[in-house]
């Protein structure tokens, strides 16, 4: 066996993760207008794991996130987050439980005004507001070190490559030590190499942070690699729930035609 079908039977352990539930959703339903994006969706992350939600473009696999943390409001349903009903909390809740959660948006979201530095240091002034200046030094140089860049530390936004910008948004997520990640299409316009490295490090997070993880993607290598369990969603309800092998033994035209 290869490293990568090490690493591959490795993540995908079943020991990796337990049966508690960090998230648990129940009938969800969201609509724009007269579109219903999201129609009728249960389904649990749980504790450890990495949960890979697939779909096309449209099937409501972003607006389940922005759902989850309370960037929307879903029209029915419950989302439980640590046993907290996210539609219920009022805006301070809101605000302490979104400190216990990562988000990884697509396009990355860097302030383009700050360094590298100042991008990794306004969450921790913000969240963090005991540490001291050394402490969040060092956290700021060991969050770089994992995500493989410590030498750009004092660089902008706009000279970095399009990975080293997922690389950084991701070290900005971590340095706040997160409990949940939420992955928001992570290797979307990188090549596939550079794809490769971004789910390398989705598993280096899980292993190193003990995070239990979302990842929004329509990328199949990388739902391969990084996924525990994967669901799919199609025309705003969950299509399939299960292991990898689940998917790529299924006769559903609709899930073939991402694993051919």
């Amino acid at each position: 066996m290869n490293t990568e079908q090490t690493e591959q039977s490795d993540i995908n352990s079943p020991s990796k993760t337990t049966n508690e539930a960090v998230i648990e959703i129940k009938n969800l339903k969201k609509s724009f207008g007269q579109q219903e994006v999201l129609k009728n969706v249960t389904l649990k992350l749980l504790k450890g794991e990495n949960l890979v939600v697939l779909g096309k473009s449209g099937s409501g696999k972003s607006v389940l996130i922005k759902c989850i943390v309370g960037l929307l409001k879903s029209d029915s349903g419950k989302i439980d987050v640590f046993n907290k009903n996210v539609n219920i909390l009022n805006r301070k809740e809101l605000d302490e439980l979104r400190q216990k959660i990562g988000f990884l948006f697509q396009s990355g979201a860097l302030y383009d005004s700050m360094t590298v530095k100042q991008n990794l240091e306004f969450p921790l002034r913000r969240i963090k507001k005991d540490l001291t200046e050394k402490e969040i030094e060092e956290k700021v140089t060991e969050v770089l070190e994992n995500v493989g860049l410590a030498d750009a530390l004092h660089k902008m936004p706009s000279q970095l490559s399009g990975g080293m910008r997922k690389r950084i948004s991701l070290a900005r997520t971590i340095v706040v030590d997160p409990m949940i990640m939420l992955y928001d299409e992570p290797t979307t316009g990188l090549d596939p190499v550079t794809s490769d490295e971004i789910s390398a490090l989705i598993i280096e997070v899980q292993k190193k942070y003990k995070t239990s993880s979302i990842i929004i993607t329509h990328d199949i290598k990388c739902a391969r690699k990084t996924a525990n369990r994967m669901v799919m969603l199609a025309e705003g309800e969950v299509l399939l729930e299960g292991k990898t092998a689940d998917f790529e033994n299924s006769t559903n035209p609709i899930i073939t035609s991402f694993f051919q």
